[in-house]
């Protein structure tokens, strides 16, 4: 349900960032956003407590809930050197990968092809705004047929938006474009859920936040190294295509990777 706060922030930008590059520019856009999050940042921090909500609410000689110990410690050095840890970091590293060869021009390939800027925009910003209901749909379903069937399944509805997005090839084909606005958007950051619930599942301990961290390092790099991808593969090409289609394909991977989590993870000991 957290997590699903993506969905509506990017409904919003889309048409929002559109409306102001054309009025003001882009230059000007990328610093009137920046005000508007120096604006905002400061009350969202000062809105949660400076401390944790066990310390400030237990009573008289009440003790402060802890997690039960677990079987095995966990730390980051034990985890690396299980096969989960480096599953967990590809297939983050293969989600952002897909995600961003694609998100991240959307925009300007819609454009390309033909479509009116804000019209372009509306509809990819309404698709990302069902990311909320799939994101949190995931998530709960994840409770119920498990972390893997539940991010395959994720994987498979992005796949099939990016399919849409390749057989569109005018600004007549407006159905093709709901279609991958709608499919894309909704598995909008919907592997999110699973990945962190499964890195729980696998590495559970006082040291979760860290191991957390460290595998969270393969989205930013997924994330950069895509973007920057499908930027470069335009440039050199004059299309999207490729981008489009490296994007199915480390989606599939990265379903494959998350498929091979379903064991749980042992330690170098054997633990």
């Amino acid at each position: 349900m957290v997590q699903s706060a993506n969905g509506f922030g990017r409904a919003a930008s889309a048409p929002l960032v559109q409306l102001l590059i054309s009025a003001i520019g882009w230059r000007r856009s990328y610093l009137a956003l920046a005000a508007m999050m120096a604006a905002a940042v400061v009350p969202i921090v000062r809105a949660f407590p400076t401390r944790e909500p066990a310390a400030v609410d237990a009573g008289p000689g009440a003790r402060p809930l802890r997690p039960a110990p677990s079987a095995h410690v966990w730390t980051v050095a034990t985890a690396m050197r299980t096969p989960h840890f480096w599953l967990l970091f590809a297939v983050y590293l293969l989600t952002g990968l897909g995600s961003f060869l694609v998100s991240l021009h959307q925009l300007a390939w819609a454009i390309d092809v033909g479509f009116d800027p804000l019209y372009a925009a509306s509809v990819l910003g309404t698709g990302s705004l069902l990311a909320v209901a799939g994101t949190i749909g995931t998530g709960t379903i994840s409770d119920y047929i498990g972390r893997e069937v539940s991010a395959i399944l994720a994987y498979v509805v992005s796949i099939v938006g990016v399919i849409c997005a390749l057989f569109i090839t005018s600004p007549d084909q407006h159905a093709l474009l709901w279609l991958h606005a709608c499919f894309f958007g909704l598995t909008w950051g919907a592997r999110g859920p699973q990945i962190t619930a499964k890195t729980a599942d696998l590495f559970q301990g006082p040291h979760l936040g860290a191991i957390l961290g460290v595998i969270s390092i393969g989205t930013g790099l997924g994330a950069g190294g895509g973007a920057w991808a499908a930027g470069l593969i335009f440039d050199l090409s004059g299309s999207y295509r490729l981008a489009f289609q490296l994007s199915i394909a480390s989606y599939a991977v990265g379903s494959g990777a998350f498929w091979m989590l379903r064991r749980p993870a042992r330690s170098a000991s054997g633990i």
